[in-house]
């Protein structure tokens, strides 16, 4: 049996080697779950992983995509949490842009009746990547100043709620463009630089009476590192998520990080093991998915959609979020 799925010929290579074609659709493993797709969201990773520099954590499938929504079509061996039918949106590893796809039966959610299918599927990578990062790994705490880059991003703006949700006191955000910022400005930031023409450190010291940020959540690496512990308060936190910039920094001075006794961490959440994505979906289930509604919803955090495409403009959709164009969740739905 095949199904259509987005291909990268070649394996690898530019965004025109994007297209729809035959493949196997995926074999069930023992807990495992079919569904038949109906929206999925693009990510960052996916272009690191078309261009080849993306090692997939081991069994991940090669087609791209991470997260999706639809409807189960088949359950495997000891798949006992869910029904033919349901309605769900999830995580995976791998495999997302195609009529099917194969997940763990525990990286599965009830879709929520209020939610369309699109916002559904905008909801997994960005919010538990931003939950992870601001509540596990960071520990933040209500009335502490943070600090996020890429407000823009689906990520960052889940980030921005997310801060705003757990009673953040100052929330500073960065992005390239006037527009951008005055947008997440609604969205809860109290502060937000434009990183192209401001130093975010100093927006950091005047937002905080001086003080700095308790928690940094980055994506930009190099460009970002000597500000961005220049932002942190004592005893800060930051975590990385990525380095769009660049990873290797030429002069590194450690001592700001003994004085402040600072704890940086790097934090990934593809790579992460089943059991602990499992534990992930459960306590963000838990804490945040009952408050989250679309755009036009009332919930205290929204998912917000940039655009719509139909996968057979795969290539434009991608060509708009490598351009850094969107602010919100750039979407494809399956016709």
């Amino acid at each position: 049996m095949t199904m259509r799925a987005v291909l990268v010929k070649d394996g690898k290579g530019p965004i025109e080697h994007l297209h729809i074609g035959e493949t196997p659709i995926p074999t069930l493993k023992t807990g495992e779950v079919l569904v038949k797709v109906k929206a999925f969201g693009l990510n960052r990773m996916d272009v690191i992983q078309r261009q080849g520099n993306y090692p997939l954590p081991p069994g991940a499938s090669e087609i791209l995509g991470v997260e999706f929504s639809g409807t189960v079509a088949k359950l495997g061996e000891g798949a006992t949490k869910w029904k033919e039918g349901d309605e769900v949106f999830g995580l995976v590893a791998g495999g997302a842009y195609a009529e099917y796809v194969s997940a763990p039966q525990t990286h599965l959610i009830p879709k929520p009746e209020y939610l369309t299918w699109v916002e559904a599927a905008s909801i997994p990578e960005a919010f538990l990547t931003a939950y992870q990062a601001l509540v596990l790994v960071c520990d933040l705490k209500k009335d502490e100043n943070v600090l996020i880059h890429a407000g823009a991003s689906g990520v960052g703006v889940a980030a921005n709620q997310i801060a705003r949700f757990f009673g953040a006191k100052a929330i500073v955000t960065t992005a390239s463009t006037e527009d951008k910022l005055s947008w997440l400005r609604t969205l809860g930031a109290t502060h937000t630089a434009n990183y192209k023409t401001t130093d975010f450190s100093q927006v950091v010291k005047d937002a905080t009476n001086g003080r700095g940020v308790d928690v940094v959540v980055d994506f930009v690496g190099k460009t970002h590192w000597e500000k961005n512990v220049n932002s942190l308060a004592l005893d800060g936190r930051m975590v990385i998520l990525a380095a769009l910039s660049g990873a290797v920094i030429p002069e590194l001075n450690i001592l700001p990080l003994l004085y402040k006794r600072l704890r940086i961490q790097g934090s990934t959440l593809r790579s992460r093991s089943v059991a602990y994505q499992t534990d992930l979906i459960a306590r963000f289930s838990n804490d945040l998915l009952g408050h989250i509604t679309g755009e036009k919803g009332d919930g205290a955090i929204k998912s917000y959609v940039h655009k719509v495409y139909p996968w057979t403009e795969i290539q434009t959709a991608t060509r708009e979020m490598e351009a850094g164009a969107n602010s919100g969740k750039i979407m494809v739905e399956i016709v």
